[in-house]
């Protein structure tokens, strides 16, 4: 490929993985499936990487991370990012409005309002429509520049499409997204290690990572809020908004525009129970004069604007009486307490259980069983208890005193020191360890064994069918067939016989011959090492490419790998000390799993199809999806996402979408049926 060719071929990739993205994060219009757009992505990396001089810094390439930064540069904000005043009282904003009127004096002023999202301020510049330097709010005159870990977030416009003043500043809030937050926290777990806290310190702890593919993995987002410029032509902040959407920014379309602080209000109460529909943690409302010109005639007190107010929602709490505490033991032998609550209605769902983290929460709260206790919802996995209300404490009652011995195996406890949590040591005896670490073996971010759930599993362990994870690969049919199990039923209060059925001990044994296909950085993780989650699992596998390198390794070349630090790497080296570890990994390798990186060669089938492109969708018989890609590509072609009037060829299969078989009809494009393209190859 020439060096023209390569542009050529950047710039169009640029252009349909820009068209995507912004179907897929500010649209939430979708036209290709996650694995057609990172294969687009990959596309654009390889002839980055080919053709460095190529790379641009506005490249969608730029959003998987990579960048190592071991120091972030303080930067002087141009625009002070002063906090603004707040009230929880409606009384004290109608006060502040009366404020407002008298600066002004006149009754002609309007509000506008937007959600207080609970996350990170984001100041970002831009530059001849590219964005130039992003930097945290820090102390409100000087943030950090984070600007590589910034361009990870894919709501952030690398470069501006249409015409904007040459130099321009836009502000906004980086979040967390509950689903992304509740998806991270699950691998933690999975991991052994503790989840995050809540969103908003989870998000601003993502930002100052200083492996920018760790915050790619993440997936933060950010609404923007704010245009600031010299250049800038708005007279009121509602067209600056206009003018933020009409660039491509993402904002938030929960705003209003008020004419009085009655509309306000209503604003307000309207959002105080819609908010939790919305895809971010939410603390309260933003009100700002609408005029610029107002505004400024307002102006500033030493510490905030005087044209704008945040009033925040009350905290959603709620008090109950604790009745017990009882302690779950995770596959890690991780041991947490719960607190179990005399039901309460908190948010419009009946809460009856409280995280209570560890024993330094229960000692710092002081916690005596029948306490009554505040319970409040924030973010985090289930409801936490903030308080104890001393003035109802029951008569002669004892601060709790946690458990020294395991509550399923009773082996003593052990605290390692500077951790927070008990474990118990016990992991080859302990029932719910062992249970914990064939589930997480099957999971399907792991081996993908479905069909066997907790009760099956609980079933061959009690029989004696299996010890550990690597005696799946001994089952036989007739084990499985008729095997007895317990359900419990919550509605009863009991358990009842179960037994499995001939074909669901043959889907049993096929998904377990099934997940042997597993490539190696699965295989990796699903071991369970503890801190081991997906992403370091991934970092391994591809540093050292092959199990044996990896038990062989020292904890100096552990740690030589980046973002692996010396508590995972003590962690690694650890687990493949033991005797029993290495027999397991054994036992897999002669089941036939996969322990190593597979370097796959791309063979070349014949050059029939070079300088064609094609467009695949819907269902086939005779090849996968995949595998017809595959086909394409060794036979010269080129697999594209979408549909331009520069495509050769749409294939066509089953139950196709028709929305692009009416764009290919519309743009004269040829339409070939798997057949069809038999024949293309074969002629």
């Amino acid at each position: 490929m020439t060096e023209q060719q390569a542009l050529s071929e950047i710039k169009k990739l640029t252009e349909q993985i820009n068209y995507h993205n912004e179907l897929y994060y500010q649209k939430d219009q979708p036209e290709i499936s996650d694995f057609e757009f990172d294969q687009l992505l990959e596309q654009l990396i390889a002839l980055e990487n080919k053709f460095p001089q190529f790379k641009f810094e506005d490249s969608p390439s730029q959003r998987v991370g990579g960048t190592i930064t071991k120091n972030f540069e303080t930067v002087v904000h141009k625009y002070p990012m002063l906090s603004l005043g707040n009230t929880y009282s409606k009384e004290e904003l109608i006060d502040w409005d009366n404020r407002v009127k008298k600066g002004l004096g006149t009754n002609e002023y309007a509000y506008f309002c937007e959600l207080k999202f609970d996350g990170v301020a984001l100041s970002l510049t831009y530059e001849k429509g590219i964005l130039k330097r992003a930097v945290t709010r820090g102390d409100g005159t000087q943030g950090d520049d984070i600007t590589a870990n910034a361009k990870t977030i894919r709501s952030i416009p690398l470069r501006i499409g249409t015409q904007t003043p040459d130099s321009f500043e836009v502000r906004g809030e980086v979040y967390f997204p509950k689903e992304q937050f509740a998806r991270i926290n699950a691998e933690r777990i999975d991991a052994g290690e503790e989840p995050l806290a809540n969103p908003r310190n989870a998000a601003s702890g993502t930002l100052k990572m200083q492996d920018s593919s760790v915050v790619a993995y993440r997936k933060l987002d950010c609404y923007l809020y704010s245009l600031l410029g010299e250049s800038v032509e708005v007279n009121t902040h509602s067209e600056s908004i206009a003018l933020l959407e009409k660039w491509g920014f993402n904002v938030s379309q929960t705003y209003k525009r008020c004419q009085s602080i009655e509309e306000v209000l209503d604003y307000i109460a309207y959002w105080e129970i819609k908010r939790h529909e919305l895809p971010s943690e939410t603390d309260g409302v933003v009100i700002k004069v609408d005029s610029l010109h107002h505004q400024n005639e307002l102006g500033f007190t030493a510490k905030s604007p005087r044209w704008a107010i945040a009033y925040k929602y009350k905290a959603e709490s709620a008090s109950t009486v604790l009745e017990s505490i009882s302690y779950q033991v995770g596959r890690t032998g991780a041991v947490t307490p719960v607190a179990n609550l005399k039901p309460v209605l908190l948010a419009g769902t009946t809460v009856k259980r409280a995280s209570l983290h560890n024993a330094n929460e229960i000692e710092r709260l002081d916690l005596r069983l029948g306490d009554t206790v505040f319970v409040e919802k924030g973010g985090e996995i289930i409801p936490k208890i903030t308080g104890v209300d001393p003035l109802v404490r029951p008569v002669n009652s004892q601060p709790v005193s946690y458990i020294s011995h395991c509550p399923e195996c009773q082996t003593e406890l052990i605290r390692k020191e500077g951790e927070a949590n008990h474990y118990c040591p016990n992991a080859e005896g302990c029932p719910p360890q062992i249970l914990g670490r064939i589930e997480h073996f099957i999971q399907r971010k792991a081996m993908d064994i479905d069909s066997l759930g907790s009760e099956t599993l609980r079933g061959l362990l009690d029989k004696g069918l299996i010890h550990d994870y690597a005696g799946l690969y001994q089952l036989t049919f007739d084990d499985l067939n008729g095997l007895e199990f317990r359900i419990f039923s919550e509605k009863k209060g009991e358990y009842s016989a179960r037994s499995l059925r001939e074909k669901s001990a043959s889907n049993i044994i096929k998904a377990i011959e099934e997940s042997k296909k597993v490539p190696f950085e699965r295989v990796l993780f699903a071991l369970g090492i503890r801190y081991v989650g997906q992403t370091v699992a991934e970092k391994l596998a591809r540093h050292f490419k092959t199990i044996d390198n990896l038990m062989n390794a020292s904890l100096e070349e552990l740690v030589a790998v980046p973002e692996i630090g010396e508590r995972i790497a003590e962690s690694v080296t650890d687990f493949f000390s033991h005797e029993k570890n290495q027999k397991l990994i054994a036992d897999l390798q002669q089941a036939g799993l996969h322990f190593q990186i597979e370097e796959t060669e791309e063979v070349s089938e014949s050059q029939k199809l070079t300088d064609l492109s094609f467009v695949i969708s819907g269902v086939f018989h005779q090849f996968s999806r995949d595998e017809l890609k595959e086909k394409i590509k060794r036979n010269g072609g080129k697999v594209v996402s979408s549909i331009s009037a520069k495509l050769d060829y749409l294939v066509a299969g089953e139950n196709m979408g028709p929305a692009k078989l009416e764009k290919a009809t519309q743009l004269g494009i040829k339409i070939i049926s798997e057949d069809e393209f038999i024949q293309l190859i074969n002629s």
